[in-house]
């Protein structure tokens, strides 16, 4: 009798990330099942067609959430909640109804879940959680993924910090250093506003003070794509790692360092320094946010490296070189379903 293929859910299966993954796992030999938008398995507004994928799956991965990559509007601040802790909660209560539980489920979650720290590493063991928008949004969304009584299934919730890969972070980066405007970014004083204050059923208040004399050595903890999808296959197989995971490459770095080394990847001796009071118009009229470049994150993977997980790419500027070299290939549907 054959062997039936081992059987995986993701759920928010279509972005960068997602799709990526699907691929990966599929060709590893996972039978892949996706909850999403057009096109996926199950939508989130069905519950009995999640129950129907989840049961006797043996993982389930979560990815959903919209994009922080917007302007914190009263709108996208609650969107961004709402779909992060929707969809955890239908995974959760698909695996507790479950009559075949699967054995593991690893959810998304952030590195940005840390306060502002430029003083020492957060670590898993002895990180100390920030405070304001971005930190609520992700102890709610962990909260969610551990409220449940899951006696068989083993939960990873996996911290990510910045993937490097073919998606539109990295891009903007590449080409903010092939104009000439790739210098650090620079944090300074600027007016007050709410966009961040707390959110949720427990609000926190918005760190303060609200800026830092920074001076571009704001840390960068970033992750290669190749990584990330490394990382979900060791904590798959991995049955001593449960609860939050740092997923980010050893090779922590700043600011500063971080755009010198773009420009010398790209071949642009100089780049434009960007202080807050050029950010802050910039980054209306782009619709995003100045914390993507000014919170200071040092998030290593203290448990990973514990656990014994081997990096392909630890380092910052062989990873960014390698990613550099991707993007200039000719434009092809690089991943399924992209």
């Amino acid at each position: 009798m054959p062997h039936s293929p081992r059987r995986l859910v993701i759920g928010g299966a279509s972005g960068f990330l997602g799709t990526r993954l699907a691929a990966e796992l599929a060709a590893d030999g996972w039978e892949v099942a996706t909850i999403g938008r057009a096109g996926a398995d199950a939508a989130w507004d069905d519950p009995v067609g999640i129950l129907a994928l989840v049961d006797g799956a043996d993982a389930v991965i979560g990815l959903a959430g919209k994009s922080v990559d917007c302007r914190y509007t009263d709108a996208n601040r609650d969107e961004i909640l709402r779909s992060r802790l929707d969809t955890t909660r239908a995974l959760s209560d698909a695996i507790a109804a479950s009559t075949r539980p699967p054995r593991v489920w690893l959810n998304a979650s952030t590195t940005t879940i840390y306060r502002h720290a430029m003083d020492r590493p957060q670590t898993e063991a002895g990180g100390e959680l920030g405070t304001g928008f971005s930190v609520d949004v992700a102890r709610s969304w962990e909260r969610a993924f551990f409220a449940a009584e899951l006696p068989e299934t083993r939960r990873v919730a996996l911290r990510t910090s910045i993937v490097l890969g073919n998606g539109p972070a990295t891009r903007l980066l590449f080409r903010l250093a092939r104009w000439g405007i790739g210098g650090t970014q620079i944090d300074g004083p600027w007016w007050g506003h709410r966009r961040y204050r707390g959110i949720g059923e427990q609000p926190t208040s918005a760190e303060r003070p609200n800026w830092r004399r920074t001076h571009g050595r704001q840390r960068f903890t970033w992750v290669h794509i190749d990584d990330f999808v490394g990382v979900v296959r060791f904590a798959l197989a991995s049955p001593q790692l449960s609860g939050p995971l740092n997923v980010a490459a050893p090779g922590v770095s700043d600011n500063r360092t971080l755009m010198r080394t773009l420009r010398r990847t790209v071949g642009v001796p100089l780049g434009l320094p960007a202080f807050r009071w050029m950010l802050e118009p910039a980054t209306w009229a782009l619709r995003t946010e100045t914390e993507m470049v000014l919170k200071s994150r040092w998030a290593p993977p203290a448990a990973l490296l514990e656990a014994g997980y081997t990096f392909a790419w630890p380092e910052l500027e062989p990873a960014l070189r390698d990613i550099d070299a991707r993007l200039r290939r000719p434009p092809v549907r690089e991943y399924p379903g992209a």
